[in-house]
């Protein structure tokens, strides 16, 4: 089975036992070369060394014999002959005699012994010479001094003075030649010694090369052998960290190559599986958000029990509508209609979802969305609503431009125009629907406010009406005018409502004469004086022609002057009578 498809504890078995063959290798190794190098050692040390001390002392003993042998000839030539002292002399003589022999028998045998070890690369040849030198040495010397002692001794006995000095010279003659051939004999001895001794350090030096060369290809090998396996176990590791930080990222587009058939391969796989799911779970995501809002999406996934559940937050609800829709709608035709509202619900749905709101569901040419948490925090959706109305209303110019290109007419022949309701208020946020089919929306007092707004545009010309609630909630962050009471039907009090005009600071000086004059002219009517009334609408017509308040709130008193309202009249206009 190949390597890479081994588990990843086998392939950690795997290095650490090569890594443990290759230092007993290396270990093994090292031991035999340094038993080699003990037996030259040892051989040096018990063999060389005291065959060359052997020859050594049997020339001192060789000495030695002479100066018995010497001693004993004054023992003998003395007028009084001291036979005692002659005979321990002798006795000198003979021991010495004795060692002679047994050092070079001793040297000798060393010698055999290293020529019979075939376990060291000795020169066999050269010990032989030396042996057989050694052995000729002994014998002649043993022969000769025999010969010449024997001779000595006689002359000594028959008092033959003159002779015996000769014989004593002869004696010493063969002495220095035995001397000279054992000295030459050490010689090459001591060059077998050092001989001996250049191979141990020449073997010593081989030996610490060769470990050297041996750890170190262990360690090269080994190392490779570990680099190999490491890669093969970290390469996929490191995959998989790109892989996840690219699903970290939300890119769900590249699976990763799996190599190997080990736990990281298994894991690989699976991470494979899971992106290829959360790719798959992408797209229904990406779907949906065509259909529901992705915040609804990713909010029912985060938090699943606020759908089950439902909840009553404070929220801020928008509804838009396109005026004259029904008109348009009439000479169209439908693959027309279509490109038309979704050019719109296109153009229309932006602003919303640039200021962070959630749209809930399009009513035919009509926009449903609202702003509050969970998807935003406390204080910010009426701001965010007003500055998203004033976003879609500054599209309205362009938008009417755009659709005749669509269409590939000259002109509309309905001018399209927006009209926008906002309120804030609680509401109910949750799932409501059937056990069939199920919709994240909102419910409430707040929802219906915001639907009549909408509406209520029709009757003052404006674009932008918000309630009581939503102006508080925005202050002074927008231009706003306050433009009459509205009582709903189903609530006890009228509601104030607004006309946002723009962003703080944006009014022109007609817009904030128009607003001052409309101010004063809506006190007068609520206080019914009504020519004073009607002298302010006047006037605030007058800094903006056709503002659509100041011409209703005129039409309003003249219907009065015909019909004055009723002593309890609160100054409110009640939707459900018009």
């Amino acid at each position: 089975m190949p390597l890479f498809n081994q588990s990843i504890r086998r392939k950690i078995v795997g290095i650490a036992l090569g890594l443990i063959v290759l230092m007993l290798v290396t270990s093994i190794l090292s031991m035999v070369m340094s038993s080699q190098v003990g037996v030259l050692l040892d051989e040096l040390t018990n063999r060389y060394i005291p065959a060359y001390g052997d020859l050594a002392r049997a020339n001192i003993r060789s000495l030695e014999r002479s100066v018995a042998l010497r001693r004993m000839v004054m023992m003998k030539m003395q007028e009084a002959p001291d036979e005692e002292a002659y005979a321990a002399r002798l006795k000198e003589f003979e021991e010495a005699d004795r060692k002679i022999e047994a050092e070079t028998s001793e040297a000798r045998k060393h010698i055999n012994a290293i020529i019979d070890d075939s376990r060291t690369p000795s020169d066999n040849a050269a010990l032989a010479r030396i042996d057989a030198h050694i052995e000729t040495a002994v014998t002649e010397l043993r022969r000769d001094m025999n010969e010449a002692h024997a001779r000595l001794l006689k002359q000594i006995d028959a008092k033959q003075m003159p002779e015996a000095r000769g014989t004593l010279e002869h004696l010493d003659a063969l002495r220095d030649q035995f001397n000279q051939r054992i000295d030459g004999v050490r010689a090459d001895m001591l060059k077998q010694v050092f001989a001996s001794t250049s191979t141990v350090i020449g073997r010593q030096h081989q030996a610490i090369i060769i470990s050297a060369v041996v750890t170190i290809l262990a360690a090269v090998v080994g190392f490779a052998f570990a680099l190999l396996v490491s890669s093969g176990i970290t390469r996929p590791v490191r995959l998989l960290l790109a892989g996840t930080r690219e699903v970290e990222a939300g890119r769900f587009d590249k699976p990763i190559t799996v190599s190997t058939q080990d736990e990281i391969g298994e894991l690989a796989a699976a991470f494979n599986r899971m992106i290829e799911q959360l790719r798959h779970n992408e797209r229904i995501r990406e779907t949906f958000g065509r259909y529901i809002d992705p915040k609804v999406v990713q909010g029912l996934i985060d938090r699943p029990e606020v759908a089950i559940d439902g909840q009553r937050r404070v929220m801020t609800i928008m509804f838009s509508d396109m005026s004259g829709f029904t008109s348009m709608s009439e000479g169209m035709t439908p693959r027309g209609l279509v490109k038309v509202m979704n050019h719109y619900f296109t153009v229309m749905s932006a602003p919303i979802r640039n200021h962070r709101g959630v749209i809930d569901k399009y009513i035919g040419d009509a926009i449903m969305a609202y702003w509050g948490p969970p998807f935003i925090e406390e204080g910010e959706p009426a701001l965010l609503a007003g500055n998203a109305a004033i976003d879609m209303a500054e599209q309205v110019p362009a938008l009417q431009k755009q659709l005749p290109d669509l269409l590939g007419i000259r002109a509309m022949p309905v001018p399209c125009d927006l009209r926008i309701g906002i309120a804030t208020g609680e509401v109910l946020t949750g799932s409501i629907g059937s056990e069939l089919m199920m919709s994240f929306t909102v419910m409430g007092d707040a929802v219906n406010l915001a639907s009549r707004l909408e509406l209520v545009n029709k009757v003052y010309g404006t674009r932008i009406l918000i309630a009581q609630a939503t102006a508080d909630a925005i202050g002074a962050d927008l231009e706003l005018r306050e433009i009459d009471r509205l009582a709903v039907a189903g609530q006890s009090a009228p509601q104030v409502i607004f006309e946002v005009m723009g962003r703080a600071g944006a009014l022109t000086g007609a817009q904030e004469a128009l607003r001052k004059h409309y101010t004063e002219g809506l006190a007068a009517y609520r206080g019914r004086r009504f020519d004073e009334a009607r002298a302010a609408f006047s006037a605030a017509l007058e800094s903006v022609p056709g503002d659509g308040p100041s011409r209703t709130m005129l039409a309003r008193i003249a219907e009065f002057e015909t019909s004055p309202p009723a002593a309890d009249w609160d100054g409110a206009w009640r939707m459900d009578s018009k």
